[in-house]
């Protein structure tokens, strides 16, 4: 292998994959949340922010919908 590349001459092309990439959001999440994700990351050995695109893509993929509605205290 050359120590050295000339890379001068290589003509530039779209990423095949940029429809893949992720898009950078900004949330505001709970503090207990977030150390939540962290420890589970820790023990599974990912970066947390990975963990939980991981679990919000297992949710999107089994169409999870969430019951928001607020009860009334008694």
């Amino acid at each position: 292998m050359k120590s050295e590349y000339d890379l001068s001459k290589m003509k530039s092309r779209k990423n095949p994959y940029a429809s893949k990439l992720k898009k950078s959001v900004t949330m505001r999440l709970s503090e207990d949340v977030i150390g939540y994700f962290k420890a589970m990351a820790e023990e599974a050995g990912v970066p947390y922010q990975s963990l939980i695109n991981l679990y919000l893509r297992d949710c999107v993929a089994q169409h999870r919908k969430i019951d928001i509605s607020w009860q009334t205290p008694q």
